[in-house]
């Protein structure tokens, strides 16, 4: 079991910046790859971020690429998602996810909804223009 609490999110002005953070507990976080992913009013859940147990590999999609970064403490138990250069279109619930189950591969970073099996509970963002 593996629980997921994200925290971060907020209003801010187009330009601006944010930085999500997750807190996991529960199964060990090590070896457990980690996503981003964002849901706008009305619109499907998007991938936004992921990254590999190690931190070796990260994805972004096309839209957020240069602008957000994705990093992970494995000794923390966290993994953020540094957001720069906010646009409106921007504004979304934003939720991070693990893995269904842990690997043993450093570059295993999954883009798919179907790879993760734990979410948070999802946090705010809300760029104004």
């Amino acid at each position: 079991q593996v629980q997921l609490v994200e925290s971060g999110g907020g209003l801010v002005q187009a330009g601006g910046s944010l930085r999500l953070s997750c807190a996991a507990s529960g199964r060990t976080f090590m070896r457990y790859p980690m996503g981003w992913f964002r849901q706008a009013p009305g619109q499907e859940r998007e991938f936004v971020a992921a990254i590999s147990w190690s931190g070796v590999m990260t994805r972004y999609t096309d839209s957020v690429r240069v602008r957000f970064t994705i990093s992970r403490d494995n000794a923390k138990n966290t993994v953020s998602l540094q957001m720069s250069s906010l646009r409106p279109e921007d504004t979304a619930v934003y939720f991070c996810a693990a893995t269904r189950d842990p690997s043993q591969q450093e570059f295993y970073a999954p883009t798919s909804t179907d790879a993760y099996g734990y979410w948070g509970q999802g946090t705010q963002v809300t760029v104004s223009s």
